[in-house]
């Protein structure tokens, strides 16, 4: 499976966990935001990948196939 990240920066409230959880893919701004890596993610990342994304308080972060 080949997925990418996606970020939704009208949803997103900067909390900042997805960061914490995956900071090989996501990076956060001066104000908190994710930056998000745009490459796909590799399989040895997908579980950490797809938990960032479940825990996100606003659903912002999504995990997507390619």
């Amino acid at each position: 499976m080949t997925a990418r990240l996606r970020i939704d920066p009208i949803a997103c409230e900067a909390h900042g966990l997805c960061a914490e959880l995956l900071p090989e893919r996501i990076a956060l701004d001066d104000w908190g935001y994710p930056i998000i890596d745009g490459r796909p993610v590799p399989d040895e990342l997908l579980g950490l990948a797809k938990r960032a994304a479940a825990v996100c308080h606003t659903l912002a972060l999504r995990l997507e196939r390619d």
